[in-house]
């Protein structure tokens, strides 16, 4: 267990200092045992039951007197396969995590080390914690667009299929992303409403602030997937090309060989009176024949740009 006061930085404190204190706000990181055993100390209105240990989404809750809800983070350095999930409940006093994957704690300690507040407020660090999910999309967003560039530049350039898997990974991420941030503003939304009147108006403009960057994220996040969709059509658009360039080649080729093939028949059949088999030129003049008609055929078909 930790417990922490909201004074001017996050402050450690014991839980018994936390529970006799009110002029300030607090924060508590639980695991699931420990809040099973503790959640009564809190005096908290709670009637659905945050539990740990099986979370699928971020969500709020709102109770009748206090708010609970869950969150489910991707792990940015591997998105499509790793989580962190934890849960919370809050009230007019303060927010307990309930944290089995010490995610929440490391948050905690991040914000503790790099922010300083003149108003402290249970807001403000609810602004702080969430900013911290999404602090570092913005350069992961850039670093796959760069990626998503140099894929399109290849593809344009036909050399080879310009890594279609990576455009695939890419997108799958994007897609996980985008609905982790529908779920947060839905999340936020629950907080903006304010429908037990935790926070202050003053305060609430953090949650406004929060809700605007989450509006820009999704927006990249938008963006971006399409232009992964934009890639992989290009890819298909390439290739069909390429399919349509060998599809004329062999067209062509067909084609000249047409006449080719008459002649050859032509002349295969043997009939007793056919006075080119006994003419001392015929077989050179079948040759200078079929000569001419791939010339004609090979001049024909550039005039018409078919080559």
């Amino acid at each position: 267990m930790n417990f922490y006061i909201l004074d001017d930085i996050i402050r450690p404190c014991t839980e018994e200092e936390l529970l006799a204190q009110t002029n300030y706000k607090y924060v508590a990181v639980l695991t699931t045992p420990e809040w099973a055993r503790e959640r009564d100390r809190f005096d908290m209105g709670i009637e659905l039951e945050p539990d740990a240990g099986d979370i699928h989404n971020s969500k709020a809750e709102v109770n009748y007197d206090s708010l609970t809800g869950t969150f489910l983070i991707p792990d940015r350095d591997n998105i499509e396969e790793r989580d962190f999930r934890f849960a919370f409940a809050l009230d007019e006093k303060g927010i307990v995590f309930i944290d089995d994957s010490g995610k929440a704690e490391q948050m905690i300690d991040s914000i503790r080390r790099t922010k300083r507040w003149r108003k402290p407020s249970l807001e403000r660090f609810l602004y702080d914690f969430l900013e911290l999910i999404v602090e570092n999309d913005l350069s992961i967003m850039e670093r796959y667009e760069e990626e998503l560039v140099r894929i399109e530049d290849a593809i344009i350039n036909s050399q080879g299929d310009g890594n279609l898997g990576r455009v695939i990974e890419i997108h799958n991420d994007i897609r996980k992303l985008l609905v982790h941030y529908e779920q947060i503003i839905d999340m936020t939304q629950e907080f903006e409403e304010n429908e037990n009147g935790f926070f202050s108006e003053e305060n609430l403009r953090y949650i406004h602030l929060f809700m605007n960057l989450m509006a820009r994220r999704r927006d990249s996040a938008a963006s971006l997937r399409d232009h992964t969709i934009q890639v992989r059509d290009l890819h298909h658009a390439q290739l069909e090309v390429r399919q349509n360039r060998i599809m004329t080649l062999l067209t062509v080729i067909t084609t000249i060989f047409m006449p080719l093939t008459l002649i050859v028949g032509w002349y295969g059949m043997n009939f007793r009176y056919m006075p080119e088999l006994e003419w001392r030129y015929g077989y050179l003049a079948v040759i200078i024949v079929s000569i001419a008609v791939v010339i004609f055929c090979l001049i024909f078909f550039r005039k018409k740009k078919w080559l």
